[in-house]
């Protein structure tokens, strides 16, 4: 059976912009995408710490060492600049190829979204 596990998150980002006129996507410094193993385009859930708001979406690449991590589009309207985020990555893998010990990749950041530890 194919089942879907969370591959890779970047835990408590902080919201750098929320751009409603952009047309779509979260943009992400791609140091911390390369660090989560995530690449552009692909499909990512984001969960707002602050309030709750959870919305499935894109990444798009931001420029490295900015600390950018942007909400566009319709997904400005779930988060504000200061706000944290969760930003999780799944893959689809036949159950009976997952290790015991699988574990996703965990990127944790600063107040800056520079990355702290894997």
């Amino acid at each position: 059976m194919m089942i879907t596990v969370c591959k890779s998150k970047i835990h408590r980002a902080t919201v750098t912009e929320a751009n409603l006129h952009y047309a779509g996507s979260l943009t992400v410094d791609m140091d911390l995408m390369d660090a989560a193993k995530m690449i552009p385009y692909q499909q990512v859930s984001v969960v707002n710490v602050n309030n709750g708001a959870r919305l499935e979406t894109y990444l798009i690449e931001g420029k490295r060492g900015s600390g950018t991590i942007c909400l566009n589009g319709a997904a400005a309207r779930l988060g504000h600049e200061g706000d944290l985020i969760i930003i999780i990555a799944y893959g689809i893998v036949d159950e009976k190829e997952v290790p015991t010990n699988f574990s996703p990749i965990v990127v944790h950041v600063d107040e800056k979204n520079k990355i702290k530890n894997i």
